[in-house]
């Protein structure tokens, strides 16, 4: 064991330095910050995965980040909204199968007729599973304060709005700069959000064009000031049709990437204990078990893909995305197994909501 990293891990509070020395480590030392992290999960929240059926409710999207596969301006994609026949057959299948959450995803859009579609699937969820309703969780991208606030009284109570990079400069780098594309506008969502109560999430890309360890370093730092309850990240992607693309010769190796990846999960597991944390699809691109490898590195949520098969193609954020059918018993058998393999169980009938959540409600009603 070596002795310098874990007089590290054993601090009370990591400054960027440590973080930066975290982020780098290899090898027997890496493995050493993995277990850290797993024996902290272990004790803080269980060892325990809970399953949030994903909906990829539409691939339309207003924004035109440079990163992203459904981008406004990619000319190859077939757009789609699924219909609410399509939503509640998978929330059905979510339900049948005992997972007790789902995730509501899309491209991001604001108009009137979006976010009511929204309101109204939140309402038909809610009404059909009155005796036992679902946990939902959105990422919608950002919104007023009414329609959060809307989408919170339909029943909506967790958000996902990643922020990518929370240093501006970068920000700035992997999106347009203009009114639809602002890094302050992204952070006031995030604080109205745990404004409204909601269990609110973020996350990063990891290893993208022009990213250094100092800024994943201070991502850890802000999401960790920031006080967030829930966290999904996952390694970054290319996609041959976005303007970033031609960066890809400044990336490191995709294993690379994926390593840093799980470093970060293990990294915000120490830090903040009580969190949600998911184990982004992104991983299992790269690698066949690299959901559970995530588990056994801190995180503790996993969402397997309910949309429609033939809609998969068409929600392609990045390359290689998994387009396995993942509505199939024996793909929900092998998972589960793979858990347990890991160590954990799965949280069947439970909303799985992050204790942090409930801590921090706790401390600011004092």
């Amino acid at each position: 064991m070596n002795t310098a990293l874990d007089n590290v891990l054993n601090k009370a509070s990591f400054d960027k330095s440590d973080l930066v020395y975290l982020l780098s480590l290899e090898g027997e030392d890496e493995q050493q910050l993995f277990e850290k992290a797993y024996e902290i999960k272990a004790k803080y929240i269980g060892k325990k995965t809970y399953f949030r059926g994903l909906i990829e409710f539409s691939n339309i999207c207003s924004k035109n980040c440079y990163y992203c596969g459904i981008r406004r301006s990619t000319k190859s994609v077939d757009r789609y909204e699924l219909s609410d026949e399509e939503v509640m057959g998978a929330v059905k299948f979510a339900m049948n199968h005992n997972w007790g959450s789902i995730v509501i995803q899309a491209g991001e859009r604001s108009n009137k007729a979006f976010t009511d579609r929204i309101t109204q699937l939140l309402k038909k969820i809610k009404n059909t599973y009155a005796e036992n309703p679902p946990g939902i969780t959105l990422s919608l991208g950002e919104q007023s304060e009414e329609v959060f606030q809307e989408w919170f009284d339909a029943g909506a109570h967790r958000y996902l709005l990643r922020i990518e990079s929370s240093t501006k400069s970068l920000y700035e780098k992997i999106h347009p700069v203009d009114a639809v594309h602002s890094f302050d506008y992204r952070l006031e969502n995030l604080k109205r959000l745990q404004k409204l109560n909601y269990q609110t999430g973020t996350g990063v890309m990891v290893g993208m064009p022009f990213q250094t360890l100092e800024h994943l370093a201070d991502d850890l730092i802000f999401m960790r000031d920031f006080d967030i309850d829930m966290c999904g990240m996952g390694p970054y992607i290319e996609h041959s049709e976005t303007p970033l693309y031609e960066h890809r010769h400044q990336l490191m190796p995709t294993e690379a990437r994926f390593r840093l990846t799980l470093r970060m999960i293990a990294i915000l597991r120490i830090m903040m204990k009580d969190i949600n944390i998911a184990s982004a699809t992104a991983l299992q691109a790269i690698h066949p078990q690299g959901r559970e490898m995530a588990l056994k590195a801190g995180a503790n949520v996993i969402m397997p893909n309910l949309t429609p098969v033939k809609y998969h193609e068409n929600y392609h954020l990045y390359k290689n995305k998994p387009t396995v059918n993942e509505e199939t018993d024996i793909y929900i058998q092998d998972l589960i197994k793979n858990i347990h393999a890991a160590g954990d169980s799965v949280g069947h009938g439970e909303w799985g909501d992050p204790k942090h959540y409930f801590a921090r409600q706790s401390k600011n009603s004092i």
